[in-house]
């Protein structure tokens, strides 16, 4: 056998071998999200959701005949980090598209990168209303969507909910000077000043502080029948904490910033009575959803909470998306996008998702409340 022979059956046989082993290549998909620093806690929840996910479609067998790999990307809530992990995303050519990012500060800072590059993303809990203004490139394709309401929806429920169920007239506001506490605190102010409800007092604080006595004493000397908490667990049970240990016998309420196990935790007795909007009530759930509640409890060893159920439907849509059009971020981003009318909509645990032409879905808010250190539903009834 010559040389230039020998040379091309060993290519020959070669191809043989790699082309097997390419088709069996995973198909990525990106999970960038906090997973460590303040708000890890929150990062575990949409893990716990992705992972379900995942491991379903793989057990079934993968998207043609290719497993599904998620790729986690820590970073921990801070913009700059987003920024820098959007980066690394865009340029990892294996990654067909996302599940993030979950605070609202950190998915603005990584959108440009999303939009220029064409990575589809969807958030599973990144709620600020300017994401839908900046979601889009020049030929007014959207990438990234969500399977959340926005803030302005949810303050504005707020409002309602405290006022005609709770029966509160004077509110004081306690927020974290980002875009979601911001985004938050604007919407409730907004509607309540259409509904009368009277606002007697602000205060803003930022990430990482533990001291909030001034400003609580400022806001109690206004004697408010009602606290506003617009932010995340973390310094939300501080703030709680505080307030009651000066006495401030007030009705706490906040969004879904403070849904997590970890504010009663903090909290402890001063946890309790606390109101707080979710988009997903394990209570309120339909039939089909009961089946992954009890699944999530039997292997997480907790209840489901909202950022996971979402994260598992966030992660079906995308995937549902690769399946059906193949592990192109164009195509995947055209499949969404069509996604648009409720025969079109996916059909998850968290119920109907469909898109409006910001990529925004219409969900509908439901309240819990903390009752002798656990989270129970609340009065979900408005007039």
């Amino acid at each position: 056998m010559s040389k230039i022979v020998q040379i091309l059956v060993a290519a020959a046989v070669a191809l043989l071998l790699a082309g097997p082993a390419m088709a069996e290549e995973p198909i990525k998909i990106a999970v960038p999200s906090p997973f460590s620093g303040g708000a890890a806690a929150y990062g575990d929840n949409v893990k716990a959701g992705v992972e379900m996910k995942v491991a379903e479609v793989n057990e079934a067998g993968g998207i043609d005949g290719r497993q599904i790999e998620a790729v986690y990307l820590d970073e921990m809530c801070e913009p700059k980090e987003a920024a820098t992990v959007a980066t690394k995303v865009a340029q990892d050519e294996d990654i067909v598209g996302g599940v993030g990012h979950l605070c609202s500060s950190a998915h603005l800072a990584a959108l440009p990168t999303y939009v220029r590059k064409g990575v589809p993303m969807i958030s599973p809990t990144a709620t600020n209303v300017t994401i839908s203004e900046k979601n889009a490139d020049r030929d007014g394709k959207v990438w990234s969507f969500r399977d959340v309401y926005r803030d302005d929806y949810q303050g504005k429920f707020l409002a309602d909910y405290v006022s005609q169920v709770l029966g509160l007239k004077k509110i004081a506001i306690f927020y974290e000077n980002n875009d979601y506490g911001i985004g938050l605190k604007d919407a409730f102010t907004a509607e309540a000043k259409t509904i009368g409800l009277e606002v007697v007092g602000a205060e803003g604080y930022v990430k990482g502080t533990t001291d909030f006595t001034p400003q609580l004493t400022a806001l109690k000397s206004k004697n408010p029948d009602g606290l506003f908490i617009s932010g995340y667990y973390n310094e939300g049970a501080l703030i709680a904490s505080q307030a009651k240990k000066l006495g401030m016998d007030v009705i706490k309420f906040g969004a879904d910033g403070l849904d997590n196990v970890d504010y009663i935790n903090l909290a402890k007795d001063a946890a309790d009575g606390t109101y707080m909007t979710v988009p997903f009530l394990a209570a309120a759930a339909g039939p089909d959803a009961q089946a992954f509640i009890a699944k999530f409890k039997e292997e997480n060893g907790r209840d489901v909470d909202w950022m996971s159920a979402n994260a598992y439907d966030a992660a079906g849509m995308l995937l549902a998306a690769v399946k059906a059009v193949g592990p192109d971020r164009a195509k995947i981003q055209e499949y969404l996008a069509a996604m648009d009318t409720p025969e079109k909509g996916y059909k998850g645990v968290t119920g109907l998702t469909y898109f409006d032409e910001h990529g925004d879905a219409q969900k509908a808010a439901y309240v819990k409340m903390v009752k002798d250190g656990e989270f129970v539903p609340a009065p979900q009834q408005l007039n």
